[in-house]
């Protein structure tokens, strides 16, 4: 069966699986803080209204939307005058505004405007605040009253966190759009996101790398899975220039 592709657009990435992202995916983008994630995000839904006139929505609970537009600026892109032009979308959510409706709020948001590609800054922030304000009749009584709850108080958090997670990547993953979550991790963390069950949800991982060696490129990527393709599964040097992310081959 051919598989329809989301190109990223950006320089060196997409042929590490065939041709770019398969449609309707939902990629879970993690690493440290400082590996070039939000840039690789803002790069793909540019890309995709430039490039492809693909309609864009970056959702934002950790900046606003004039921020985005600078760091955007310091790399040519004109986010202003693709907003005008309908090709590109923000939703910039402060944190004390997110409750149990925000996803749903969201899904709306990409049906009502025939959205192709998303990007969620962050998964992190997302899956810590929601599910603090989950309406009490989303659940049922055995969920919330076990005997392990007696024992284990945090045992309850755990598990709304988890059943979070898998209410969002349900919802995506039924949707067409192309998403991009970006996660972050400690620097020795043995998971590739906060929550621990995100990257096993996700249709795949792209995991960005950062270590000061004083060569020529501090930042790595690597595709750790991609569904319905095969992919590179080695780590390409990840150079940050005047126009954005390149990727480099690693033999080159």
């Amino acid at each position: 069966m051919r598989i329809t592709r989301s190109k990223t657009g950006i320089p060196g990435f997409d042929k590490l699986m065939q041709g770019g992202i398969p449609v309707g995916s939902t990629v879970l983008l993690c690493g440290t803080p400082g590996t070039a994630k939000s840039i690789f995000s803002m790069q793909y839904v540019y890309e995709g209204a430039r490039k492809f006139n693909e309609r864009g929505l970056y959702v934002s609970f950790e900046q606003n939307k004039k921020a985005l537009f600078t760091q955007a600026s310091q790399f040519g892109w004109n986010f202003e005058v693709l907003e005008k032009k309908g090709l590109l979308h923000f939703l910039c959510v402060p944190v004390r505004n997110i409750n149990h409706q925000t996803v749903e709020e969201i899904m709306r948001y990409v049906n009502k405007n025939g959205i192709k590609r998303m990007v969620i800054d962050s998964l992190s922030t997302l899956s810590i605040m929601a599910p603090m304000y989950s309406a009490i009749n989303d659940l049922f009584l055995k969920e919330l009253v076990t005997h392990e709850t007696i024992f284990s108080p945090n045992l309850s958090e755990d598990f709304m966190l988890k059943r979070f997670i898998y209410f969002l990547m349900g919802n995506l993953q039924e949707s067409s759009v192309t998403t991009i979550l970006i996660s972050e991790i400690g620097k020795d963390s043995e998971f590739l996101s906060r929550d621990t069950v995100s990257e096993f949800l996700a249709d795949g991982v792209i995991q960005m790398l950062f270590e000061s060696m004083g060569g020529q490129y501090s930042r790595s990527l690597m595709v750790r899975k991609m569904r319905h393709t095969k992919n590179d599964e080695d780590i390409h040097p990840v150079e940050i220039g005047k126009k954005g992310i390149i990727v480099h081959d690693i033999n080159s």
